[in-house]
């Protein structure tokens, strides 16, 4: 489908699933701006990072507004709709499922009571203890009457009900005491009526910056969003940091020791292209990891061309790494999104050709490298591959400026399953005669890592290593469909989601955490 900044994402084909992005949050508390429609064009710009629902909360200092629907930012949100969410303070989400369901019930913000008010949450990421944290709900608030009760099945729902409370403590006491007790990946931006909140995880697993307006603060998961609204940008938000900005100003505490482990997979694919994270600009590394795969992997060839948009950044590293020119061998269709008219026949046997078109003056009779960002199926690979070769193309080589995908994400990417991701029952050269391509070459964990230049201790590669940073629970207690499922007499029945699971079968050693690191 297509991307919020009009780019193209992994969904070629009809019903390819590539890796799917994690969600985006905004907030803004500025006394005197349309905090609403700063939010509108904050998740705008965040579109990338979600697209089945987006939703905007906003506050007055007396009363909480919350307008969100299924649906592209733009499709959602009006100038009425803006024109309604007045005050001073907003907290705006645009999603990607990837705990629970699709489905207007599990759109975000999430809202939910206090002791003494009401809170709006907006959440990137994922939990790994969510069965656990239920489990608390259950006991502390056993007459809730929250988003759980009205079919909320998410994560975000689960933490919003830790956050009620009692009158004995404020919300900033109470998000204090709840947030050492969630696991996993977790970026939050949450509010009451009179405060706006930023919590991170301990690792740093999604990117959240802090940002600064003449009359306010912005905290965003990237910082184009903080580009688009005028914000400059001040830091980042620490990992098991809270920020509380009120009337008295913005104030900082620690909940956790911070253990950096922040997601390669947003160098290499998830963010914004123009964001920076940790100091390096996103297009910088793209663009690095493409000169790095060409010292690993060179090829003798004609024409360095991308998969339009994701390859773009590292097939310019590679032509430039390789003196082989940089072409535009594809064009993409940018306004082929999400279609909900299914097409005939002889349109699905074109497949790719919908969103993609060879420009076969430039291809034919050339050897082709051609550049990615990742494989997961391969089967967009293979598409592209074969209608190269209809237009002419002498020979077609693959480069991946990453490493093979082979595990499963539990922190917010929502990748294929174990068992459909080729790289893992295949080696290398079987994947490429599975995708038919005469050459294929990935980039090595050593040259994406270098490429983000941030220390390898401080980056989680779990989905190319198998090494999970943070611990995972059993079984029983993952996968993205955890509250939707019967209750088995053990507790949560696994069902198909439950990755893991397959991950246990698989009988290659799962690595989870550092065995030094005191988690």
């Amino acid at each position: 489908m297509a991307r919020g900044d009009g780019l193209l994402n992994h969904d070629l084909l009809q019903g390819e699933k590539g890796p799917q992005d994690a969600c985006g949050v905004f907030g803004v508390w500025a006394p005197g701006e349309e905090v609403a429609k700063l939010s509108y064009f904050g998740l705008y710009a965040l579109q990338h990072r979600g697209q089945e629902s987006a939703g905007i909360a906003t506050s007055d200092g007396d009363k909480i507004l919350i307008y969100k629907d299924m649906g592209l930012v733009s499709q959602v949100f009006n100038e009425t709709a803006l024109n309604t969410l007045t005050g001073h303070i907003a907290v705006g989400h645009t999603r990607y499922s990837t705990t629970g369901a699709s489905s207007w019930q599990n759109a975000q913000p999430t809202l939910g009571r206090t002791a003494t008010g009401t809170v709006a949450l907006g959440h990137n990421g994922n939990l790994t203890n969510t069965a656990e944290l239920l489990e608390l709900v259950h006991e502390r608030y056993p007459e809730t009457d929250g988003e759980l009760r009205r079919g909320n099945t998410t994560d975000t729902a689960v933490v919003t009900a830790l956050l009620t409370g009692d009158r004995e403590h404020t919300l900033e006491q109470t998000a204090l005491e709840v947030l050492p007790r969630l696991r996993g990946a977790y970026c939050l931006v949450f509010m009451d009526e009179h405060t706006l909140y930023a919590a991170r995880d301990p690792q740093g697993v999604r990117p959240l910056v802090l940002g600064r307006l003449d009359r306010g603060w912005v905290v965003a998961s990237e910082t184009a969003a903080l580009d688009i609204v005028g914000a400059a940008f001040v830091r980042e938000v620490e990992p098991g940091e809270l920020i509380t900005i009120d009337e008295d100003g913005l104030r900082t505490q620690r909940f956790a020791e911070s253990k950096p482990a922040g997601c390669v997979f947003e160098y290499v694919y998830l963010a914004r292209p123009d964001t920076t994270i940790a100091g390096r600009g996103v297009h910088e590394a793209r663009v690095e990891m493409g000169r790095r795969l060409a010292a690993e992997h060179p090829v003798e060839a004609d024409l360095v061309i991308p998969t339009p948009e994701s390859g773009t950044p590292a097939a310019i590293g590679y032509a430039q790494a390789s003196g082989i020119p940089f072409g535009q061998g594809l064009v993409k269709n940018s306004y082929v999104g999400r279609t909900f008219i299914q097409p005939s026949q002889t349109i699905r046997q074109r497949g790719i050709k919908l969103k993609l078109n060879p420009l076969k003056a430039v291809i034919k009779g050339k050897r082709l490298i051609v550049v990615d960002d990742s494989i997961v199926r391969g089967n967009t690979q293979r598409a592209l591959v074969s209608m190269l070769r209809e237009a002419g193309a002498a020979e077609v080589h693959v480069r991946i400026s990453s490493p093979p995908i082979t595990w499963p994400c539990f922190y917010g990417i929502d990748f294929a399953t174990r068992a459909e991701l080729v790289a893992t029952g295949l080696a290398i050269d079987e994947v490429r005669q599975s995708i038919g391509a005469d050459s294929l070459g990935y980039l090595s964990e050593d040259g994406m890592i270098e490429a983000t230049e941030q220390p390898r201790e401080r980056l989680c590669t779990a989905c190319f290593t198998g090494k999970y940073p943070i611990p995972l629970p059993e079984s029983q207690h993952l996968g993205k469909n955890l509250l939707e499922r019967p209750a088995a007499s053990n507790g949560c029945d696994p069902g198909p989601d439950a990755e893991f699971e397959s991950v246990l079968e698989t009988n290659m050693p799962v690595v989870i955490g550092d065995p030094g690191r005191q988690e």
